[in-house]
């Protein structure tokens, strides 16, 4: 058993989705690992990660739309608003989402779907540089 770790960063511009497959995927071949599994974390509690179409970017955008309707920013009950009124809903929208990703990997490549793609969600308004945190394990 063999395992390989790498971080980069993805510089967001602020609220919606960034790919990062083939971020990932470099690194997957760089592991030389044949078969085995890429976990994917972000190191972050007001981003999280998705796995999402990819080919259409309104399947994407009516994510985000959704999210904005699901956790609104003047929502008046919220108490944890001290970096301003995307505070707290970022975090709301991280913990509904997920902060890792497994994937398989078979004959050396991730074994994601033909639309499937890897996405940094960012949830605050502002940009920002997030760590991506990768293992690679197997064979």
């Amino acid at each position: 058993m063999t395992a390989h770790t790498e971080t980069f960063s993805v510089h967001t511009h602020g609220k919606g989705t960034n790919e990062i497959t083939s971020q990932i995927a470099a690194i997957v071949s760089r592991a030389a690992i044949r078969n085995g599994t890429v976990t994917v974390f972000v190191r972050h509690t007001s981003a999280s990660l998705v796995i999402m179409e990819n080919a259409d970017p309104s399947a994407r955008r009516d994510l985000e739309v959704f999210f904005e309707k699901l956790v609104p920013e003047d929502t008046p009950w919220f108490i944890h608003t001290l970096e301003g009124p995307d505070d707290m809903p970022s975090h709301i929208r991280m913990a509904l989402t997920r902060t890792s990703e497994v994937i398989p990997i078979i004959d050396g490549k991730m074994t994601l779907g033909t639309w499937q793609g890897i996405f940094l969600f960012e949830h605050r308004s502002l940009p920002h540089t997030r760590q991506i945190a990768i293992s690679v394990i197997g064979e």
